[in-house]
């Protein structure tokens, strides 16, 4: 009974690698050069597994399987059905820019963005130090493999070398973390590492210099401030099809590590691990925001965009254990989720038009290649020009709300040092709005450099457009998911 329990906290990960290696199988007898049939099964597989992780995290039950090692709440579930549903737009942006630039060769660009995703997978449900590790390597794997896709381009084989070397120092930070903390706890298992932990048997020394290095590892994944150094020249080197792979869902596994780890596993130890967040938070807002000012490239500006942003991430995650209680948890948590849920949602949308605006020969990377886009095509000017109003924070855009809602919760805490926190915070967003209007005015005021009309097919249209406006629906009605986020971040806190 226990091991078919265990089976079914898996299926959305069993249909997922049974049809990565089908449609594996599949493509090498596909011909068509856009390889039309392993996009279709591809995209049905993401559309059938977002139903499944949806449809769990609506049940809102908590399940453990394989002795612990997986663990199936809420929180888990709708983290899964939004990267899922982050793929799936990712491959509907990206699949005519790779083609364009013979990267469908072969399925490997499909294949591999399920197997990244299955990672995704493995590190939201680990409940175990090892089995998150997996599921990392497997995401970190099929990444440095997508980065290079583009083997005679040397831009790309560049970045795919930096990120495999970066990524590996950070995996290497991270598991000598948990090696740290299983030798002084005797367990993998999350769970039992926070018995352990809050009974106070252990040396304190010995679980903060474990927890030292996990904390490295999680910033490197997050690309937080001092270890961004990878996301600029990995978002600028890769090809634009990637580097939106890489930018949106896994956040969405990052954050859910750092809950499962800090959280779930060390919230004993949060009086050391937040003092390290701050300063992660500040380093991230000053570099990210600054660094971003100066670049004319537009993907590198989007990369320190996310360091910045990020910023504000930790902020929410470092503000909910006031003075050993917890009684903020839950506000502070859900402000972080709905922050990076809505964050990957503007992403999305913002390479979604740096896609479209590629064609054959032609990237579009530079600030200066939005000039008078508005005169060319005004529905896609719209699109960016929302999406870079709400990463500014502008109201009333969903930005606003997902920066007011972190902003609340540091107030709420009632501490002064959160309370500075907050103001340095909101200061850096007022000089990081500068970068923002910048590709606004570009757009608007500029005289287009090219005549050449904006041509997309239907599908990348109608999503592109639905994806514009949930960042200003969702900004003007956030209720409904921060509802979600809190009732999600309760639940999870409550097993």
């Amino acid at each position: 009974m226990i091991e078919q329990l265990s089976w079914t906290t898996i299926y959305p990960e069993l249909v997922l690698l049974v049809m990565a290696c089908v449609i594996a199988m599949v493509d090498l007898g596909v011909t068509s050069a856009r390889r039309t049939l392993t996009y279709v099964l591809s995209v049905a597989t993401l559309a059938v597994v977002a139903f499944m992780t949806g449809s769990a995290a609506a049940d809102g039950g908590t399940a453990y399987g394989f002795g612990n090692m997986i663990v199936v709440d809420a929180m888990g579930n709708w983290l899964k059905c939004f990267a899922s549903i982050a793929m799936l737009v990712c491959l509907v942006y990206g699949r005519p820019y790779a083609a364009d630039r013979d990267m469908l060769r072969g399925g490997e660009l499909f294949t591999l963005a399920l197997f990244s995703l299955l990672g995704i997978f493995v590190m939201i449900s680990g409940s175990n130090f090892l089995v998150i590790y997996l599921g990392l390597e497997l995401l970190t794997l099929s990444s440095y493999a997508l980065v290079a896709l583009r083997r005679d381009h040397g831009a790309s084989t560049e970045a795919a070398m930096k990120y495999f070397v970066l990524g590996a120092m950070a995996s290497g930070f991270l598991l000598y973390g948990m090696s740290m903390l299983y030798g002084a706890t005797g367990s993998l298992d999350i769970s039992t590492v926070f018995k352990i932990v809050n009974s106070g048997q252990v040396k304190h020394q010995v679980l903060v210099f474990g927890l030292v290095f996990i904390v490295a590892g999680l910033a490197f994944k997050l690309g937080a401030a001092p270890f961004h150094m990878w996301i600029p020249d990995v978002y600028q080197g890769a090809p634009t099809a990637v580097t939106v792979m890489i930018g949106s869902a896994p956040e969405l596994a990052a954050f859910a590590i750092a809950i499962r780890l800090l959280v779930e596993g060390l919230l004993p130890l949060a009086i050391d691990w937040q003092q390290m967040l701050a300063i992660m938070a500040i380093g991230s807002l000053l570099i990210g925001n600054l660094a971003a000012i100066a670049q004319t490239n537009l993907k590198r500006m989007l990369a320190y965009s996310t360091i910045s942003q990020m910023g504000f991430v930790l902020l929410g995650l470092l503000s909910g254990v006031v003075g050993g209680k917890t009684l903020s948890a839950a506000n502070a948590y859900s402000s972080a989720m709905f922050y990076i849920i809505t964050y990957v949602l503007t992403t999305l949308a913002s390479f979604g038009v740096i896609l479209l605006l590629a064609r054959e020969g032609f990237e579009s990377e530079e600030i200066a290649d939005l000039a008078g886009l508005n005169q060319r095509s005004p529905l896609y000017a719209g699109v960016m020009a929302v999406c870079m109003f709400s990463l500014a924070g502008i109201p009333p855009l969903v930005g606003f709300y997902a920066k007011l809602a972190v902003l609340q919760a540091l107030i709420a805490s009632g501490q002064e040092p959160y309370l500075w926190l907050a103001i340095f915070a909101v200061i850096m967003s007022l000089i990081g709005s500068f970068y923002y209007l910048r590709v606004v005015k570009v757009m608007y005021f500029d005289a287009p450099i090219t005549a050449t009309t904006v041509s997309a097919s239907p599908e990348v249209r109608v999503v592109l457009s639905l994806n514009g406006a949930l960042v200003l629906i969702l900004g003007i009605l956030p209720g409904g998911l921060m509802a979600l986020c809190a009732q999600s971040i309760v639940k999870m806190l409550s097993t």
